[in-house]
């Protein structure tokens, strides 16, 4: 339970949707989650919807997480061009802990339960000019916690992202806009029960990432305010060895604020190749859990077409 409570005050002072604040995909956890800015490669709207029209091609991944203490977090998501100044991404994270131990008064085991946090959402974004986008996402939350006792609420995000120079691109964003939870105890404990919101940390983020000569990687770097008054720093960084071969890594939630926090550093690569149109690839990363036994493994697998 200590270290449950630790991990989730880590996640913007253990506010509700910690899960959505873990990232989204190999890519993008390998590289710290400082993807706010990068507009290029494997695009993950999950950053900034703004991203989606920089898409090139249509990509389609599935990712799934092997985490400690009980929890899983996996992800689906698909993102294409729409002619030649938009683009659209749907996709789902899909989160909870499994094995939780039930007993009763005596104190006698009576079975496991669980817990299940669903996010769908969809991305759509314009160019309102060659080299600056403007995007939203509409998103759909649900949660159980326990036997009749759920929820379903919808928030948003708006993000733009700016293309400044060949090299340089910056992306900012407004996240988790209205999103929250609404939990009635009143269908368990009747008159007795009650209504309760839970509201998630709204997110301030500023990002600019720097495209190496030659396309040979990428170094990125961004900021983050939530209305939680936490401030936190990502930094990741990439670097495509061969065609096929890209290493990465990166630091997470480095938070000035509050050293209880603790930095999340990370590291990953991505295989791939190509077969015609078809450009399939395996993603891996490893994040280093500073309050669990032991640390995130990460792999996606996508193609692009």
């Amino acid at each position: 339970m200590c270290l449950i409570a630790a991990e989730s005050l880590a996640q913007s002072a253990g506010k509700a949707g910690a899960y959505s604040r873990m990232g989204f995909g190999a890519r993008g956890i390998g590289m710290g989650n400082a993807l706010t800015a990068i507009n290029s490669g494997d695009i993950s709207t999950h950053y900034n919807p703004a991203l989606a029209a920089f898409s090139e091609r249509r990509t389609a991944a599935a990712t799934f997480g092997v985490l400690a203490l009980d929890r899983y977090l996996n992800f689906l998501s698909y993102t294409q061009a729409i002619q030649q100044s938009a683009g659209i991404s749907v996709g789902l994270i899909n989160a909870g802990v499994r094995n939780i131990d039930g007993r009763d008064i005596d104190g006698e085991h009576t079975e496991n339960y669980s817990t299940i946090e669903d996010q769908f959402y969809l991305a759509f974004a314009n160019r309102v000019d060659e080299r600056v986008s403007l995007g939203v996402t509409i998103k759909l939350l649900y949660g159980k916690l326990f036997d009749k006792i759920s929820t379903t609420t919808v928030g948003f995000d708006i993000g733009a992202c700016v293309q400044i120079t060949d090299q340089i691109s910056a992306g900012a964003i407004l996240q988790d806009i209205n999103s929250k939870y609404k939990w009635d105890t009143k269908s368990i404990y009747g008159k007795d029960g009650k209504a309760t919101e839970d509201k998630f940390p709204m997110l301030r983020r500023i990002g600019l990432a720097y495209t190496l000569p030659e396309h040979y990687g990428i170094i990125s770097a961004e900021f983050e305010n939530s209305s939680e008054k936490t401030n936190v720093i990502r930094i990741g960084a990439e670097y495509n060895f061969m065609e096929h071969f890209t290493v990465r890594s990166g630091i997470d939630r480095w938070d000035f604020n509050d050293n209880a926090a603790g930095a999340k550093p990370t590291f990953g690569f991505s295989a791939r190749n190509s077969f015609g149109n078809w450009t399939p690839a395996v993603t891996y990363a490893f994040v280093f859990e500073p309050f669990a036994s032991h640390g995130m493994h990460i792999v996606t697998l996508s193609t692009s077409f």
